[in-house]
């Protein structure tokens, strides 16, 4: 079966849960984008500004990648993720539920990439994410700071991760590991360990996203503007300035 030729078109949705948007969205071989309010995810949120002109922070903290239905009747992901369990922890390239991504607390805003691919290639993206399930590929947190590092010196971005390691990535590069293996460039002058997850959502290579946002990131500069601009008409009710 041939892919689906598709062009750049973003689907906004509300009025849904989490779990009512990846029923309605989750596919085999479609990429899903997280982000929420923790400290880990503000924190790449904010590393994220040094891609946009204004400075604006990143929407996305985490990349995955949907497998599809399996025989316990739930909707699984390939992801490299980091997750801490009860006298447990998981770290590297797993695959999980997507109920996971169920917790509207933790996960306020998701979207679902669409790339428009034929059967071949599905098969061939979680052939490879299941290979690297297998082989235990590590998270990487020593790339994360890498790719932070280029990320403040955009030169850096095209070259080697710094930090580089062997058999380890973490999540956005492991997505963008997958799409490449299989002939696609997400992320065309970027290395692939420097990948971050606003990289693929703002991938040149046409796709529908559909997209649920409920919460908007806010970068220290914002807050000073809005604080600025309540100080003025705080000052101009009292009718010290005119």
């Amino acid at each position: 079966m041939p892919a689906i030729t598709i062009q750049h078109e973003t689907v906004r949705l509300a009025n849904l849960s989490n779990e009512e948007f990846l029923k309605l969205h989750a596919r085999p071989g479609r990429i899903g984008l997280s982000g929420g309010l923790t400290f880990i995810d503000k924190a790449i949120c904010r590393a994220e500004r040094h891609l946009d002109a204004n400075e604006r922070w990143g929407l996305w903290s985490h990349a995955f990648l949907f497998q599809g239905a399996r025989h316990d009747g739930h909707h699984w992901v390939i992801e490299s993720d980091l997750q801490v369990h009860r006298k447990h922890i998981q770290l590297g390239v797993q695959e999980n539920r997507v109920s996971k991504y169920y917790d509207e607390k933790l996960y306020t805003n998701l979207a679902v990439l669409d790339f428009g691919l034929s059967e071949e290639q599905i098969a061939a993206l979680l052939s490879e994410g299941l290979e690297l399930v297998a082989t235990r590929a590590q998270y990487s947190l020593r790339e994360l700071m890498g790719t932070l590092i280029a990320l403040r010196r955009q030169e850096l971005r095209g070259r080697n991760n710094v930090l580089a390691r062997e058999c380890s990535m973490y999540c956005s590069a492991f997505v963008q590991h997958l799409f490449k293996k299989m002939g696609l460039e997400l992320a065309p002058g970027v290395d692939g360990k420097n990948t971050t997850p606003e990289d693929i959502s703002r991938s040149p290579v046409p796709h529908v996203t559909y997209l649920l946002q409920r919460e908007a990131p806010h970068s220290r500069l914002d807050a000073l503007k809005r604080r600025a601009k309540a100080r003025v008409r705080l000052l101009k009710k009292r009718g010290r300035i005119s």
